[in-house]
């Protein structure tokens, strides 16, 4: 029975690493019978957010990641999280002073910074040198009564530090290269490094699967194990997952991309932009100039009104451009691992029961946003009816979509004309023209162009006759609808596309929506109509 944790740091949105760490803790405590933890490390209070923790769970819930003890649900070994422990920490600290393991130290950061000068240097790797007398908690007590910054550093073993990763196999680490490290911070606060250990200890934790950025983590955190008597849990440090270009998928690349598009617009409206980040023109130009990174929701905020399209890297990234959670609990759960079954679009239930820790590999994976946006097709066409309205309802609600207000019947519909749609964005982009009055519809200069003036405005001619015709309609149908349609083609002598992409234009602005049969029958003979007039009065001139 493994008991696993996953255990982030309340800075932000849920990145789509964290998600896929936290669904292989998930998969190995349900295959072994055992407990998944939900842990909030927010012991590091100059970077917490107040909203992220609450986000963090929002996005967990929506993948179905439930977590057995943890804040919400609560547990034996509570509470769960770490800035709600801090006399427990403390208590294991004062331990480690009195037994000569850990000891007090106050060097100003300019101290600190001489310290690794100097070792620089002469070319050696920085180690902060241990005094012979440690420091009494009176003299810690007066230096902090001096302004200077009292930490707790633990005394580092100089025995070799053999880490046994599930994955990686043996690795080993020379005690006498590791540095003595902080586990008490000048706030008052434990290190993550500190409360992590006490934390996996205290609440059972026999398995840590986490990415291979915290390999060289470990040594330290054995080290505490061993000076404290703790057991050490087994540790799968899995391999990372890289973007198209060969880098880490970063929450730095979203800033990027947007950054070098206000760099290569012609004249942007700088006090405008910044306004709509809510930051200041000072922070504006510090990220165009490579100085500083604005927070997720400013980046957001200023793409969409610059109108750019972020790359995703957060779990709300991929839930605003209409991925469901099936299939990113799919498609995570193949990189890095090849489970022992012979198809790939897998449900959470067929990875749990499927589910061998011993076929994570060491390779790096690659995050194919093509091969995500099939896994999405292919999970959306499995849903039944009913869950994907639910999943189109929640996206409809979490994006602010007008047609968020629409009748259920409305919307199955709608689902229904769009089989084969690759994310629920795409349908609601296609089906948008539903929620827009008449004469309030954008239209796009390109399809204008191309579909209804050129050759003398012989989409516009074609639209007149489209009018009349269904004005003499009976009875409205998506039969009738394609009847008439292909009637008038079949006359002219032409393709379906030449009667129906100048009737999609009038009707929705655009070239791209619901099939045409099942778009002209939702809006009915008198909205339809209308659209044809004020296409033809704006445009026929």
């Amino acid at each position: 029975m493994a008991i696993t944790r996953f255990a982030p740091s309340p800075t932000g949105y849920l990145h789509i690493g964290g998600a896929r760490t936290a669904l292989f803790d998930l998969l190995l405590a349900r295959k072994t019978d055992g407990k998944f933890i939900l842990r909030i490390e927010d012991t590091d209070q100059s970077r917490n957010s107040p909203t992220a923790a609450k986000q963090v769970m929002d996005d967990l819930r929506w993948l179905g990641i439930e977590w057995d003890h943890g804040p919400d649900v609560g547990g034996p070994a509570g509470p769960y999280f770490q800035s709600q422990r801090l006399d427990i920490y403390n208590r294991y600290i004062e331990q480690l002073i009195s037994q000569k393991k850990a000891y007090y130290c106050f060097d100003t950061p300019d101290e600190l910074t001489q310290m690794r000068e100097k070792a620089a240097e002469q070319k050696k790797n920085f180690l902060y040198q241990r005094p012979e007398k440690f420091p009494t908690a009176s003299q810690a007590q007066q230096a902090r009564a001096d302004g200077r910054p009292v930490v707790v550093r633990l005394c580092m073993t100089d025995e070799e530090i053999i880490v046994d990763d599930i994955i990686r196999g043996r690795v080993k680490f020379a005690g006498k290269d590791l540095s003595d490290f902080i586990i008490r911070k000048s706030d008052g606060f434990p290190t993550y490094h500190f409360a992590c250990v006490i934390d996996d200890e205290l609440m059972g934790v026999t398995h840590i699967v986490r990415g291979q950025e915290h390999l060289m983590n470990t040594p330290s955190h054995i080290a505490l194990q061993k000076a404290l008597g703790f057991k050490t849990p087994a540790y799968a440090h899995m391999s990372l997952t890289v973007n198209e270009s060969g880098g880490k998928m970063s929450k730095r690349d979203k800033a990027k991309v947007l950054k070098d598009a206000i760099k290569s617009a012609e004249n942007p409206d700088k006090e405008k932009i910044a306004s709509v980040g809510g930051i200041s023109i000072g922070e504006f130009e510090d990220f165009l100039n490579g100085d500083s990174t604005p927070d997720n929701p400013a980046v957001d905020a200023m793409a969409e009104y610059l109108g750019i399209k972020l790359p995703e890297i957060n779990i709300v990234d991929f839930f605003k451009s209409g991925y469901i959670p099936e299939t990113l609990v799919n498609f995570l759960a193949l990189l890095g691992y090849n489970p022992p079954v012979d198809k790939e679009i897998l449900t959470l239930t067929e990875l749990i029961d499927t589910f061998d820790i011993s076929r994570l590999n060491k390779t790096n994976s690659l995050f194919d946003r093509k091969k995500l946006l099939a896994f999405n097709m292919e999970h959306i066409k499995l849903l039944s009816e009913e869950k994907l309205l639910k999943r189109y309802k929640d996206f409809l609600k979490g994006t602010n979509s007008p047609a968020a207000r629409a009748e259920d019947k409305l919307l199955l519909r709608i689902l229904k004309a769009s089989a084969g749609a690759r994310t629920l964005a795409e349908i609601e982009y296609k089906s948008s023209f539903l929620f827009v009055k008449a004469d309030k519809i954008e239209y796009n200069e390109k399809d204008v162009e191309k579909v209804l003036l050129k050759n003398k405005g012989e989409g516009l001619l074609m639209l007149g006759e489209l009018k009349e015709l269904l004005l003499k309609l009976p009875s409205l149908s998506e039969k009738a609808i394609e009847d008439m349609l292909r009637g008038l083609a079949e006359q002219k002598q032409v393709g379906l596309g030449k009667v129906a992409q100048p009737l999609r234009v009038a009707i929705c602005g655009t070239t791209i929506s619901l099939p045409i049969f099942d778009a002209v029958d939702m809006l009915g003979i008198e909205e339809t109509v209308k659209r044809i007039d004020n296409t033809l009065s704006k445009f026929a001139g």
